[in-house]
C-alpha cells in the first residue's frame, strides 16, 4: 500500500509531505483534494497530541509543516475560489493583547480564505481597541479570537466587551480558539462558540454566515 499524504503529515515527515504535495499537484491532482487529506492529517495529530502521544512541540512542529502544505496550495486554490467569486462574508481575527502564538491563528486564517471568505487578519498581541475598530470598519460578521495562553482569556473577554460598548456585540457572532480553551473559557469571554481546531473554526462561520 503507498504512503498517503495523511499519512506523511501526521507522521510529521516534512520533507516527505512537501515532495508529496508537489508531485501531487504535477500530476493535475484537485488542490481540494489534497487540503482535505492534508487537514484529515491534522486531526490524527490533535488526537495524538490529546492521548498523550505528542506534546506540544509536535503540535508546534505540524502546524509548521501544514503552512508548508497551505503555501504550496495557496494560489491553487485561489484559482479555484476566484471562479466561483462568491464571497460568505467578511471575518477579523487576531491573536489577542498578550499573546504572540500565531500558528493556529494562521490556519484559520488559510482556511477562511479558501473557502471565500473576505478574512481580514489583525496579526499577534493585537490590542482590544485595535480589534474592534476593525470590526466597525468592516462592518464583518464574525469576529475569531485566538490565545493559547491563560492571560489571554482576560483579552478576550475585554475585546468583547469592547465590542458591547459601541454596541456591536449584537451584530456579530464571536469564536475563540487556542490550546487551552474550552466551554468555560467561552463563558467567561463572553464569546458565542470556541473551536478546537481550525476545520471548527470554518464550520462555524458557515453555520453563522451562510455558504
Amino acid at each position: 500500500m503507498s504512503v498517503t499524504l495523511v499519512q506523511l503529515l501526521s507522521d510529521l515527515k516534512e520533507d516527505e509531505t512537501k515532495k508529496y504535495v508537489e508531485g501531487a499537484l504535477e500530476k493535475g491532482v484537485d488542490p481540494a483534494r489534497l487540503l482535505d487529506e492534508a487537514k484529515e492529517g491534522m486531526n490524527i495529530v490533535g488526537q495524538r497530541f490529546s492521548s498523550g502521544e505528542y506534546f506540544i512541540p509536535d503540535l508546534i512542529y505540524s502546524g509548521e509543516i501544514m503552512k508548508g502544505v497551505a503555501a504550496l496550495l495557496e494560489s491553487k486554490l485561489k484559482e479555484v475560489r476566484d471562479t466561483k467569486s462568491k464571497k460568505l462574508g467578511k471575518v477579523v481575527i487576531a491573536t489577542v493583547e498578550g499573546d504572540i502564538h500565531d500558528i493556529g491563528k494562521d490556519l484559520v486564517v488559510f482556511l477562511l480564505d479558501v473557502n471565500g471568505f473576505d478574512v481580514y487578519d489583525l496579526g499577534v498581541d493585537v490590542p482590544v481597541q485595535t480589534i474592534v475598530d476593525k470590526v466597525k470598519e468592516t462592518n464583518a460578521s464574525v469576529v475569531g479570537l485566538s490565545g493559547f495562553l491563560t492571560l489571554s482569556f482576560e483579552a478576550m473577554k475585554k475585546t468583547v466587551e469592547g465590542l458591547e460598548a459601541i454596541g456591536l456585540r449584537n451584530k456579530v457572532k464571536v469564536m475563540i480558539g487556542g490550546g487551552q480553551i474550552d466551554g468555560r473559557v467561552k463563558d467567561f469571554a463572553g464569546a458565542d462558540a470556541y473551536g478546537l481546531d481550525a476545520m471548527e473554526a470554518v464550520k462555524l462561520a458557515k453555520q453563522w454566515i451562510g455558504g
